[in-house]
């Protein structure tokens, strides 16, 4: 068939419908859970086997690895699930893109899997009206699985026929030898990467080589192609995603990768394994040299590589985790601090967008409490070092911009959670409790760089602070750390230990009262001491800061427990 810009644009829609359905199904399937989704997803992958399983079940489900890779992506951006949970999931989305192979062989290419698109919808059109938000939901799932199997069938129509003289091109790479199937594997690399979708490049490798178009051995070959091919898809999400996003993508690109390296240097000897297994087991003929029989033998192929692929690299995940975490490192510049789990602004889902939220002031709270390294580093400097207390009060002062931001993004995105009709009782409150704890940690990003102007002015007019006053700051930041140290338990746990918090911010005050105490009788004694009335002055004013951020960190507490 002849392939205009008609053509081309009804395989960019089919794409387009086929991520729309994979995005509404997602985002059902999150809400149907609830509340409860957390602890669902947290269940499936409580370890490497249940992570595989829950890979495999998925993909099996909506029949695209793709679709599965992008889904655990975005999860990882959301904060929903961690490195380790999504690289065994990942392995086992490999192993559930086989069973497409597997139905397209044992119906003999006659499966439509649109044809049941419509059905599907004619059930679910009415739960979309529903007056139950689970029966809503339901429908919306069962809308969005449809439309996946409608924009897959679509996909794999627009994909342009070859004829054998345009595919005549692949018997020159005959003459490769031994670095033949490599050459095929890129072949069916590039393949993947034009249709996106694995399971439709393999379905167009088994109709190829059933026509007698290209060999087995060829086929073999692609299919091992379409594996790295897949994961180009789940790269492309990441860019737009956070740290984690990006590793758990790279995770899959090393996953499969690897796993086509290792089957190169014994394809040989595995394809005769294959034709063993295909001829004595499964009763067909010879798939060298019967095309009908290749079907079968390229699905036993599929899914024997994938399977073992998987049993052996599941003993490496924490291996595959801290060489991705090489590959994509931190950024070192805690200036350049940026959304993450927000940063597109778009929550996943209503509950997973509760998370993501949650995910975000949880990060700005972690590197709220690293802010305190700065204050002291930013005391300790001396009078000279002119260029030390710029940068760290430059740091500062970052800071309070980025928590800004964040209290605002924070806002606006819990803001369109909260216009959701459909929001439980408990995600509301939820809702507001984290729209307080966004303010609070934006108030402590206001006390640090109010605390870098009081620096700056004593400085300018020359008065310096005196090394007792630097020890006691420096103590009092200790008792500082401890209620930040507080804050993020509570941050990270679902029942919050209110009493540890309110018992950690008395330590706050207690200190401050006992500084105070000394800082009156140094004034008392002004006129027998070295220390001025400027550097009481600076001091006094510092310890009421860090006083008021002790504050605002039992307010954090007080929000995610719920107290007024």
């Amino acid at each position: 068939m002849e392939f205009g810009i008609f053509e081309f644009l009804q395989l960019i829609g089919s794409l387009g419908l086929f991520i729309y359905g994979m995005k509404i199904m997602s985002e059902g399937i999150q809400n149907v859970a609830g509340d409860k989704m957390r602890s669902i997803l947290s269940a499936m992958t409580s370890n490497r086997v249940a992570g595989v399983f829950t890979g495999f079940l998925i993909t099996t489900i909506i029949q695209s690895s793709s679709a599965t890779t992008v889904m655990v992506v975005s999860f990882v951006n959301a904060g929903l699930l961690s490195l380790t949970q999504s690289i065994g999931v990942i392995m086992g989305a490999n192993v559930g893109t086989t069973v497409t192979a597997w139905i397209i062989s044992i119906l003999g290419f006659k499966v439509k899997m649109a044809k049941l698109a419509m059905p599907i919808i004619a059930v679910a059109f009415p739960m979309m009206f529903a007056n139950s938000k689970k029966t809503k939901d339901w429908g919306n799932t069962l809308v969005g699985f449809a439309l996946l199997f409608i924009g897959l069938q679509e996909l794999k129509n627009s994909v342009p026929e070859l004829s054998h003289e345009q595919l005549s091109f692949l018997e020159s790479f005959g003459a490769l030898g031994v670095f033949a199937p490599a050459a095929f594997v890129v072949v069916g690399t590039l393949i993947t990467i034009i249709v996106q979708s694995s399971s439709a490049a393999m379905a167009l490798t088994l109709v190829l080589c059933n026509q007698g178009v290209i060999p087995f051995d060829v086929a073999a070959a692609m299919v091992l192609g379409e594996n790295i091919g897949t994961t180009i898809t789940a790269n492309l999400a990441a860019i737009v995603g956070n740290t984690n996003a990006k590793r758990s993508a790279r995770a899959h690109l090393i996953f499969n990768v690897t796993g086509v390296f290792w089957m190169l240097l014994i394809y040989p000897f595995f394809l005769k394994l294959i034709v063993y297994i295909a001829t004595n087991y499964f009763g067909t003929g010879d798939p060298m040299t019967d095309p009908e029989a290749v079907p079968v033998a390229l699905s036993i192929f599929h899914t024997t590589f994938n399977i073992l692929n998987t049993f052996i690299m599941v003993f490496f995940v924490h291996q595959i985790r801290d060489i991705v975490i090489k590959m994509v490192p931190e950024k070192e510049d805690e200036d350049e601090y940026s959304l993450e789990f927000i940063s597109d602004g778009r929550p996943i889902a209503n509950e997973a967008g509760v998370e993501q939220a949650k995910n975000e002031i949880k990060r700005f709270g972690k590197i709220a409490a690293k802010q305190t390294n700065t204050c002291r580093a930013m005391l300790s400097t001396s009078s000279e070092n002119k260029k030390d207390r710029k940068k760290y009060t430059s740091k500062l002062r970052k800071f309070e911009e980025n928590s800004d931001r964040m209290h605002h993004e924070v806002t606006i995105f819990l803001s369109k959670i909260s216009k959701d009709q459909s929001l439980s009782s408990s995600q509301i409150t939820e809702v507001n409790n984290l729209l307080r704890a966004a303010h609070e940690i934006e108030r402590i990003g206001d006390i640090y760089k109010g605390m870098t102007f009081t620096i700056e002015k004593r400085y300018d007019e020359k008065i310096w602070l005196s090394q007792e006053q630097a020890k006691d700051l420096d103590d009092f930041l200790n008792i500082v750390d401890e209620a930040f140290e507080v804050m993020m338990k509570n941050l990270d746990s679902k029942n919050v230990d209110l009493d540890s918090a309110i018992s950690a911010e008395k330590k706050v005050n207690a200190k401050r009262k006992e500084l105070r105490r000394e800082h009156l009788q140094r004034s008392n004694e002004l006129q027998n001491a070295d220390t001025t009335a400027g550097q009481m002055l600076a001091y006094n004013d510092l310890l009421a800061s860090m006083e008021r951020i002790g504050d605002h960190i039992l307010n954090i507490s007080e929000a995610l427990a719920g107290v007024a």
